[in-house]
């Protein structure tokens, strides 16, 4: 009888190690580009990220000069169903930001300060290559983009609603 009741400690033990080890994959589900993009911008848009830019109209202004705090809406492509979205953390000139963004380099993961460059022939971010980390370098591939939306507070939103305000 003593071996039975040490059993079934070892067993209860055995499954609450089996537990507390299979908790932290359940509590990092992966993180999506989506709820980062709303989590850690002003911006709070819904549905794929493919369709950020199209929901942004008449919402959020929408352009293709990189500010800090907007969000890069990247097109859908083939390699990217979904489409993407990061925010900007800093701009370091007219062809080369830094991004926040999740889900890129690798699934759920979370990158600060990503380098991404504007390899558009019009230099209107209409074609990005962004840093990918597992390789160190950027990306292989031009990725499409429609533009940067716009936080209401940026001074890109402020001097687009006094022109139009004056217009």
């Amino acid at each position: 009888m003593q071996n039975a009741g040490m059993f079934r400690k070892a067993i209860a033990a055995l499954l609450a190690l089996l537990t507390v080890l299979a908790l932290p994959a359940t509590a990092q589900a992966r993180l999506q580009c989506v709820a980062y993009a709303r989590s850690a911008s002003a911006v709070q848009l819904s549905g794929n990220a493919r369709n950020w830019w199209d929901n942004a109209e008449g919402v959020y202004d929408r352009g293709q000069q990189p500010v800090a705090g907007a969000v890069l809406a990247f097109g859908a492509s083939h390699a990217m169903p979904m489409g993407h979205v990061a925010v900007v953390s800093k701009v370091i000139d007219a062809r080369h930001i830094l991004l926040n963004h999740a889900n890129w380099s690798r699934p759920g993961m979370v990158e600060h300060d990503a380098l991404a460059v504007d390899v558009s022939e019009a230099g209107d971010w209409s074609s990005v290559r962004v840093w990918y980390a597992p390789t160190k370098s950027l990306g292989q591939r031009e990725v499409p983009a429609h533009g940067f939306i716009y936080p209401a507070h940026t001074e890109i939103a402020n001097s687009a609603a006094s022109t139009k305000a004056s217009a």
